[in-house]
């Protein structure tokens, strides 16, 4: 109710505004046309006479028109456009009518085209002017001088915000941008000053107390220089979101973030087929094992976008499992949903689970992946890695899946631990099923993902919070790095182009060097590394080597339809039946043989180079993942 009666209050007020306009505008058109001398007695009769009839229509025709509902504080071109018609409107009807009292008698003709000029400053002026003060917010409070960073789209509507905003929390004084064509231009009233490159000079000449970086497109690279140019200026420094990651199309002052190392290590901007998923997905039963954690979570949210028919949940974690199903259902309550509670070696409970489901697509995430840890535990690796794919790929097939799809690891190229070595036994199973089965076979592999469990992205951050040391194993020691969004909607794609049998293997970019990841998470927390967080490096541990492979030499790559997703040709393996190999593999995981575990793998990957695993063991939470 009090919303309703501000808002009749702010129309009212216009609305006694604008008639009060009326006056002024008919009696100008007069005055003007007599050269602002003193108008003939009979032609101010005219005036004064015909003043009601001219109030009486614009009051009707500027309620029709709309006028009031465009509010003062946002006055636009579409506002402007309403007065215009508005005026025009009066005006024809205003002369029609006089035409039939009195034949327009004692009306010059240069009257009605002032009245419409008038009418279009009289009520158009006020309301530009209201928007132009609010906008330039014209008080004694200042708020921090601001420089923005890019002076794009996202720029432009981060400085309009700004200026918006009542609070007065940010000053925008200067843009800076690469494109020449834009440099010396304004944007608001807000010049744009220069270069990127001259950003240490503009901060300290424009007295700015923050930088605001608003680029659409920028790469990793880009932002990494950035970043280097912002440090040197000593002044705090925000970033906002991509543009196309934003739903709403909006960029607003509470959007604002700190620089993260998912801007300096993350990706370019992917661009999907997204008709080409929908087609793959819409209306299917899919299935994600390993549903709880960090890749498997992320991807049921990617998949509810394309509109599954139902959405299988299966992980052997309570916890990860029940606050899974709780976002999905709060946010998508349309969705059809099931959750099974299901370790994917359960070969009954597995087949059971497909039996009742009977899934169209299954995206295979569950696997232990943590390096160090999995070097002690040969057995469960092999049980959950191997013989896990096993269970569900072989359930895949008995029940006529279309699509199986296994999350593979650059780990298992040239492996020196027991993890890529039991990963790359997956995409061998997993290859030789494809060969006499109708359901597709697909295997993903892909390097490190940022802000994954066990990653090293929240292990930095806890040794920086604790104040140090930072441990990173070699000075030399690089890996690649994707987002965890990105890795998903790939997975998704390769899911729909692959026709069986391939290993898809996503472009990774540039490999990152561990310690420059270390420096630039210490920078980006306000210290400086050395001085305020010491680096320790702690030695390779075993089964870790310094550079991480995407294919194997033999391995031929082949592009595909998408830039940024390849296609490793299927590799013989070396004459091993795979299926005797596994048999044996299951006896020795039945007696706990741990030598004849590795023995196995062996087989199936002779290019385990476990000779070549090095360093001191080290604590389990320092994990290169």
């Amino acid at each position: 109710m009090k919303r309703w009666f501000e808002r009749l209050r702010s129309q009212t007020s216009a609305f006694v505004h604008d008639l009060l306009m009326v006056p002024a505008a008919w009696l100008l058109a007069f005055w003007t046309r007599f050269n602002f001398e003193q108008v003939p007695p009979e032609f101010r009769q005219t005036a004064l006479q015909s003043l009601p009839l001219v109030l009486l229509v614009c009051a009707v025709v500027y309620w029709s028109f709309g006028l009031y509902r465009g509010v003062w504080r946002f006055a636009s071109l579409p506002d402007l456009v309403r007065i215009g018609k508005a005026a025009v409107a009066t005006t024809l009807i205003v002369l029609v009518a006089l035409f039939v009292i009195n034949r327009s008698e004692n009306l010059p003709r240069s009257v009605p085209l002032l009245f419409v000029l008038y009418q279009l400053v009289l009520l158009a002026g006020p309301r530009l002017a209201y928007r132009w003060l609010k906008d330039h917010r014209l008080s004694l409070r200042s708020g921090k001088r601001v420089l923005i960073v890019g002076a794009g789209r996202s720029g432009e509507m981060l400085a309009r915000d700004m200026l918006r905003d009542n609070a007065h929390t940010y000053d925008p004084v200067a843009f800076v941008d690469d494109k020449l064509r834009r440099q010396g231009g304004d944007i608001h009233g807000i010049p744009i000053a220069g270069a990127t490159s001259q950003l240490a000079e503009l901060v300290e000449r424009l007295e700015i107390d923050l930088i605001m970086l608003a680029l659409e497109r920028a790469s990793s690279r880009e932002m990494r220089g950035l970043v280097e140019l912002c440090e040197r200026t000593g002044k705090p420094f925000r970033t906002v979101p991509q543009l196309q990651s934003l739903l709403s199309g909006q960029v607003t002052i509470n959007q604002l973030r700190e620089v993260g190392i998912d801007d300096l290590l993350g990706r370019n901007p992917v661009t999907l087929d997204w008709d080409g998923i929908r087609a793959g997905l819409t209306d299917r039963v899919v299935l994600i094992t390993g549903a709880g954690g960090s890749i498997g979570s992320e991807l049921c949210r990617q998949v509810t976008a394309a509109s599954p028919a139902r959405l299988v949940l299966v992980d052997n974690c309570e916890y990860n499992l029940y606050k899974l199903d709780m976002e999905l259902t709060g946010r998508h309550p349309a969705l059809a949903v099931e959750r099974y509670l299901v370790d994917v070696g359960d070969r009954v409970g597995v087949d059971a689970l497909f039996r009742r489901e009977r899934p169209q697509i299954v995206f295979h995430a569950a696997a232990y992946k943590h390096v160090p840890l999995l070097q002690a535990q040969v057995r469960a690796a092999v049980r959950n890695n191997v013989f896990g794919t096993a269970v569900v790929a072989e359930s895949a097939d008995r029940w006529q899946c279309e699509r199986f799809v296994l999350i593979s690891t650059d780990k298992a190229v040239n492996p020196t631990n027991v993890m890529g070595a039991s990963k790359r036994v997956a995409e061998v199973l997993t290859q030789d099923l494809a060969a006499g089965s109708r359901c597709r076979f697909i295997t993903v592999r892909f390097g490190n993902v940022l802000g994954s469990a066990g990653s090293v992205v929240p292990l930095f951050r806890r040794q920086i919070e604790d104040g140090g040391p930072v441990t990173v194993t070699h000075p030399d020691i690089e890996r690649y790095f994707m987002t965890i969004p990105e890795a998903c909607q790939l997975i998704m794609q390769a899911a729909v182009i692959g026709e069986g049998g391939e290993i898809f293997v996503l472009d990774m970019g540039e490999p990152i060097k561990i310690r420059y990841m270390a420096e630039q998470m210490i920078r980006l927390a306000g210290r400086e590394p050395e001085q305020d967080i010491e680096i320790r490096y702690v030695g390779l541990r075993p089964g870790e080597k310094l550079f991480e492979e995407l294919f194997y030499d033999v391995e031929d790559t082949i592009r595909t339809a998408h830039p940024k997703i390849r296609t490793a040709r299927r590799q013989p393996t070396a004459g091993e039946d795979v299926q005797s190999v596994l048999a044996d593999l299951r006896n020795a995981l039945q007696r706990c043989d741990n030598d004849a575990l590795i023995r196995g793998l062996r087989r199936l990957v002779p290019q385990w180079r476990a000779d070549l695993a090095t360093g001191e063991t080290a604590s389990a939470e320092v994990s290169d993942e």
